[in-house]
């Protein structure tokens, strides 16, 4: 197959990619296109699905015109995917019945209080996550209590659910498939991943249908084959992964106790904890990696939802800068953060303080603050983020956590990528190759049709670009984070 290509679909939170990838982990031809963030409210992201499908297919035709290549050309594809996201549609029309409610969206908070001390333990224990507004149980209970007629035809089996994963899987294959892989289908906090199904308790308190769930597969396996009509051959859909799953196989992270963190829209630290689920008691979230071959791999997360967005906030609300490439020479332009804080709450607070009232804060202004000053604190609070679940992550996990791997847009960041080393005292190693997603969704379907031929195969062309070690005094770094965590605390609960 080596004259073949992987095509995959990478569905970030603010735009879609589709990339086509060589057996070398080449990347031949990509496009890439933004989406419109929708917001109805402060307190509301949305997405529109059909935008999202629409663009997904335009960006598969433009990259496989850049490489010159036909739909045969393709062995296998595969997807990844923002989670959590929720769509819902009608199963006669293929429609969506209400715009996509993205992970970020907090509209549910006043409700998950009202039921948070009935159910907040069992949802834990049977979903490994912290009961939270991002997860799409809360969304589509909102979706079928507040648009008319809806809960009603939920009841009737005329409407389906989906991930951004499942909902790709059923257009592309033409309506025919209406799956979802397990660990997509644990990020949606409707899945008990102990007992490896849907968690109909809980779906039925919420009054949720079992009938509009997909069939829970493998992460790698053959889902379906994608309609001739739609993509121009049947092609073999071989992996659907979250995101973050597919960046923790991307990076190599296959054996129990290696981490990788992702500097995306959020920023996300995830650790293998292997085949044994372990729930969190403080905080993090145990979620499924993957399930290939029948067996489930675990792995621990924590994540702040707000990162490389509040870059994209500098941008397009401040107007502090015109492109995120100059964070980091305004970053080294100052000698440090001039005493300001930036807490980047803008849709709440997520691992380990789980507060969805908490709101962005900027302290510490004097009449010396510089616009360099702000942009620095921006780049210092995502790093002071991920601080904040690594420690509880070493907690829980028992594993002294000294060699980090990264990828996403930020991790190009030098400055940004040594303040992490300093800040979390551990190395931080940048592959040269960043699209660690796509990659990790690449194999994955490739390994399913024998593209690749084991793990091995995978990883032979990785190699580390640059290697980032502790500098600064353990002193200094204590200081500053004591100073963020005091800026955190004034956050709590602001909107509530």
């Amino acid at each position: 197959m080596s004259e073949k290509f992987i095509l995959v679909l990478d569905e970030g939170t603010t735009g879609t990619r589709a990339l086509v990838i060589d057996k070398n982990s080449n990347i031949k031809a990509q496009a890439y296109t933004e989406f419109e963030q929708k917001y109805p409210a402060p307190n509301m992201v949305e997405h529109d699905a059909m935008e999202i499908w629409d663009k997904t297919l335009a960006m598969v035709k433009k990259a496989l015109a850049e490489a010159k290549l036909q739909p045969t050309d393709i062995a296998a594809i595969g997807i990844t995917n923002q989670r959590a996201t929720t769509v819902v549609w009608d199963r006669k029309t293929d429609i969506p019945v209400h715009n996509a409610i993205v992970w970020q969206d907090t509209r549910t908070s006043g409700y998950i209080d009202s039921i948070r001390d009935q159910w907040a333990q069992k949802v834990l224990e049977h979903t490994g996550s912290v009961i939270n507004a991002a997860y799409s149980a809360h969304h589509i209970r909102w979706i079928l209590n507040n648009v008319p007629g809806l809960k009603e035809r939920a009841q009737k089996g005329e409407l389906a659910y989906g991930t951004i994963d499942s909902w790709l899987i059923f257009k592309m294959t033409g309506g025919k498939v209406h799956a979802v892989g397990e660990g997509n289908a644990s990020q949606s906090q409707c899945y008990d991943l102990i007992n490896h199904e849907w968690y109909k308790d809980w779906l039925d308190f919420l009054g949720i249908p079992m009938s509009m769930f997909g069939k829970v597969v493998d992460d790698a396996c053959h889902i379906g084959d994608s309609d001739p009509e739609v993509f121009g051959a049947a092609v073999p859909i071989t992996s659907a992964l979250g995101d973050q799953m597919a960046a923790l196989f991307g990076q190599r992270c296959l054996t129990p106790g290696t981490v990788k963190c992702t500097h995306g829209t959020g920023t996300f630290l995830d650790m293998n904890i292997g085949t044994t689920p372990a729930i969190s008691k403080r905080g993090l979230n145990c979620i499924v990696a993957w399930r290939w071959k029948g067996e489930t791999t675990y792995m621990l997360e924590g994540f702040a939802s707000v990162t490389g967005s509040a870059i994209q906030w500098l941008r397009d609300g401040a107007e502090m800068i015109q492109t995120s490439k100059e964070t980091e020479e305004l970053a080294k332009s100052v000698d440090d953060n001039g005493g300001v804080y930036f807490v980047p709450a803008l849709a709440g607070l997520q691992a380990p303080w789980w507060d969805n009232y908490a709101r962005g804060m900027i302290i510490g202004i004097t009449r010396g603050t510089k616009r360099a000053h702000i942009v620095r604190a921006t780049l210092e609070g995502i790093v002071y983020a991920t601080k904040d679940f690594l420690e509880t992550m070493r907690a829980d996990s028992g594993v002294g956590i000294t060699s980090i791997k990264v990828d996403g847009g930020a991790s190009q960041n030098d400055w940004l990528m040594q303040f992490q080393a300093d800040m979390l005292n551990a190395e931080v190693v940048r592959p040269t190759n960043p699209e660690a997603t796509s990659l990790g969704a690449a194999y994955m379907a490739g390994l399913v049709v024998g593209y690749w031929k084991d793990t091995e195969d995978c990883f032979a062309s990785y190699k580390a670009d640059k290697i980032f070690k502790p500098q600064m005094p353990a002193e200094k770094a204590d200081a500053l984070y004591a100073e963020w965590t005091k800026a955190v605390k004034r956050t709590l609960g602001w909107a509530k």
